[in-house]
């Protein structure tokens, strides 16, 4: 691939200021053998690895993987093999969501605990909005989320800490470029660098000998054979790298933890596609129509998957403008049509399908390899929307599209069974902490959710907020190639969801000190997705009042950041 192509891969590379340290761990390889590809080096410092005694101090805690794809809706979690066997094996989440419907944000807020205000990390890339929050690698690094991250405490109590494939939005590299500084906590450190996004020929990393390393990954041309275009394909040296994790510290002393995080099913972002032919979401060619056999979509078949799979399909928006306080016509911002036909959206459900496919394979080899010890964990940075709500192509918004994620958990002492409490990626970190015996630091605002594991009917929490910062304010969307300014155009919002409603109050002004709001209420009682604003409904008054009263309370909670501890009144406003 040439420069040129790379750096546009990377979006928007910054000077790296922020630096952190990594830890040696047993070394890698076992990954490195299966990964294949050259190397650059850069050295980084490494402080000493865990003493023996400590490593046999550890043992006998449980190990952790966390699968975690990207934006993956719920549309396609039927087409899984791998969700159903943990769905009938143990616990499924019917009601979990992400604090925010954007990669860079969900991430940093999954690793730290931590609402966008906390972190720092509002937007998936830098901005220079006066007075705004920056987004990106360099938000969470400059303001201390990587010494904050869940896998830190894992580390510095005894854990061998692993992560494989997609890290963050401007963690990036391209030749001719200094190698980004390895983030602190991490043992083994895959990260797979954004040209990924396209399916093939991209970068990865590798602590060796303690040293930061780069590692090409070279794509095979189109006359190869499917099988050698395959093995080189973003997934499958993801698949790798986890597999070689597992397999060489199974069998350790030391607990292990492993987050995996394909590309899957996130669509290329480069408007000319590796392959010539590849789709928009490039599944393996495997997976693909061939040699007279149609698309492999999983348990369906993908002629079967239609509008009927995404509800509120082409939704007419005239009924759904925000309102003032008042009850009031506000600005409105979703007015556009969807600027693609149905058959365009159907087609990108059907790849986005048949990526989804390398994801199952990856969980079932991992589902299959781990031992009884070790909790498997599957969820979704964010979910996606394709034509539902009268949108096109995309995310950002507070609907259920959007925001609504699988959370499944298969592991020692959880008990199968679906779960009616409200979750949060931000509760996936104090959950992490709590299995490895460890006690949850102070600062994260999420539960843990250890205790729902026996107990598949307990139900503490009945309300998630959502925050989300409008990306316009950096004036670049990474994915803008392929899907238009349509992220661009979701304004400011903070938002409440209980069991059987929405509230969202937008901030249509966008600047620090002024706030021009519009509100939108929906009911789910008689249906799944948000079909019309009643907001200034009657009937809905109490359920809207008591939702207005959750997000004062939000308000309140909200100039915690940082290592600012969060007290149990502010945990308490999930109740």
């Amino acid at each position: 691939m040439s420069n040129v192509r790379r750096l546009a891969a990377a979006v928007c590379l910054l000077a790296l200021s922020a630096t952190g340290t990594a830890v040696a761990g047993t070394g890698t390889a076992g990954a490195e053998a299966s990964a294949g590809g050259g190397a650059t080096t850069r050295s980084v410092a490494l402080s000493p690895p865990l003493s023996s005694a400590r490593a046999k101090k550890a043992s006998g805690r449980p190990n952790i993987v966390l699968v975690l794809m990207d934006d993956f809706s719920m549309d396609l979690l039927q087409t899984m093999r791998s969700a159903r066997d943990m769905k009938r094996r143990g616990a499924s989440y019917s009601h979990a969501f992400v604090v925010d419907s954007l990669c860079c944000v969900s991430r940093a807020s999954l690793f730290t605990g931590q609402y966008p205000h906390q972190t720092g990390v509002r937007t998936n890339l830098s901005g220079e909005a006066p007075g705004m929050p920056l987004g990106g690698w360099s938000a969470f690094a400059g303001y201390g989320n990587p010494d904050r991250s869940f896998n830190v405490a894992l580390q510095q109590g005894g854990y061998t800490t692993g992560f494989v494939g997609k890290y963050l939005n401007e963690y990036e590299w391209v030749p001719g470029r200094a190698v980004p500084p390895a983030p602190p906590g991490w043992s083994e450190f895959n990260a797979v660098f954004g040209s990924a996004y396209d399916g093939w020929d991209f970068a990865s990393t590798r602590l060796s000998n303690g040293q930061l390393q780069i590692r090409q990954h070279d794509a095979p041309p189109l006359s190869a054979p499917m099988a050698e275009r395959d093995r080189a394909y973003a997934g499958s040296v993801i698949e790798r790298y986890a597999m070689g994790f597992i397999k060489q510290h199974r069998d350790d002393a030391a607990p292990y933890f492993l987050e995996v995080s394909p590309y899957a099913p996130h669509n290329r972002t480069q408007p000319q596609p590796y392959y010539p032919g590849d789709p928009v979401f490039p599944p393996m060619f495997r997976d693909r129509p061939h040699d007279g056999k149609p698309g492999n979509c999983g348990l369906v078949a993908c002629s079967s998957l239609t509008t009927k799979d995404l509800p509120g399909f082409g939704d007419n928006r005239k009924d759904n403008r925000p309102l003032t306080r008042k009850g009031k016509l506000a600005q409105a911002w979703n007015t556009r049509a969807n600027p693609f036909s149905p058959a365009a959206n159907v087609n990108d459900l059907r790849d986005r399908a048949m990526m989804t496919q390398s994801v199952d394979r990856t969980v079932r080899k991992i589902l299959r390899t781990v031992d009884d010890n070790t909790y498997v964990v599957l969820t979704s940075d964010n979910g996606f929307h394709l034509g539902q709500n009268g949108l096109g192509r995309g995310k950002g918004t507070a609907y259920d599209a959007d925001v609504h994620v699988p959370l499944l958990v298969v592991g020692p002492g959880v008990v199968k069974g679906t779960r009616a409490e409200l979750t949060s990626n931000i509760d996936l970190a104090p959950t992490f902490e709590e299995i490895a015996g460890l006690t949850p630091r102070p600062y994260r605002f999420g539960a843990s959710l250890v205790p729902t594991f026996a107990d598949s009917a307990l139900v503490r929490r009945n309300h998630v907020f959502f925050e989300h910062t409008a990306q316009a304010l950096t004036k670049k969307d990474p994915d803008s190639a392929l899907r238009g300014d349509e992220l661009d155009r979701i304004p400011s919002y903070v938002a409440v969801r209980s069991r059987s409603g929405l509230l969202i109050r937008y901030d249509f002004d966008n600047t620090e000190d002024r706030t021009t709001y519009g509100y939108e209420f929906y009911t789910y009682k008689n249906r799944v997705w948000e079909k019309t604003n009643a907001f200034a409904k009657a009937r809905h008054a109490p359920e809207v009042n008591a939702l207005l009263a959750k997000l004062s309370a939000f308000d309140a909670c909200a100039g915690r950041s940082g290592n600012d501890p969060v007290d149990g009144s502010c945990r308490g406003i999930t109740s």
